[in-house]
């Protein structure tokens, strides 16, 4: 049975949905964000050094932002889901004849005979009373439950992933024109997270990769235009 379950889960995606999010979403802001700063710099400068320290300064600080911020983000929403599993404990203990009304309601609203819902909520409350509840009346489940040092982990390292592309950009390519060779290789590399992004999580990968470069153009466009704007010639 428990192989089954597991091979259940395996032909679907939304078990991976926590991760993931937090993994794309730093690889997407790695090679947006260190790409954007990148190609604002080089606009403004004729020298390379520049064009690197502040694409490591922004790799760096974005890492440390995107685990920081995703750590603290997802620490607030655990802290929301056990101060709401303990009161749920207070209720089943204060008065259980109520929140066995409760869930049985519930289920009649998912499409349960009166009857049978009522059969349904005794014999879970018998068996895991306040499972039952955390799930069901809360909406918090093994899947979609908060877990803020996975998410900081996935946030982080994938940033870095994604940074350290444009990063590789501004050390190796012409001086002349980076501007225009970062542009293009992030567009190359946000286009392929969105591919595999949208295999991996069973979306349509032509709408993943035609949202994240059209932003991403947006993006790296509006920041090549302020460094033209300024047209400060960096030493």
């Amino acid at each position: 049975m428990e192989n089954e379950l597991e091979n259940y889960l395996d032909n679907h995606y939304i078990h991976k949905s926590n991760w993931l999010r937090a993994a794309v979403l730093g690889a997407n802001d790695g090679i947006l964000s260190t790409s954007s700063i990148a190609i604002g710099v080089a606009a403004a400068s004729d020298f390379r050094e520049p064009v690197i320290l502040a694409t490591l300064a922004g790799l760096v600080a974005g890492a440390l932002s995107m685990a920081a911020g995703e750590y603290v983000s997802v620490s607030s929403q655990t802290d929301v889901e056990k101060a709401d599993i303990e009161r749920e404990k207070q209720e089943l203990q204060e008065m259980p004849e109520i929140e066995l009304e409760r869930l049985a309601a519930i289920y009649e609203s998912r499409g349960l005979k009166k009857e049978t819902a009522l059969r349904v909520a005794k014999e879970l409350t018998a068996h895991d009373a306040l499972g039952a509840h955390v799930r069901d009346e809360l909406g918090i489940t093994e899947i979609n439950q908060a877990k803020p040092l996975q998410a900081a982990l996935a946030s982080g390292a994938s940033f870095v992933f994604g940074g350290m592309l444009p990063f590789l950009v501004t050390l190796f390519f012409p001086v002349k024109n980076l501007e225009y060779y970062l542009y293009v290789f992030a567009i190359i590399f946000l286009g392929f997270l969105g591919a595999l992004a949208a295999k991996t999580g069973g979306s349509n990968i032509l709408k993943a990769v035609l949202r994240v470069t059209f932003w991403g153009t947006i993006a790296m466009v509006l920041t090549a235009i302020v460094g033209h704007v300024f047209g400060v010639n960096l030493a």
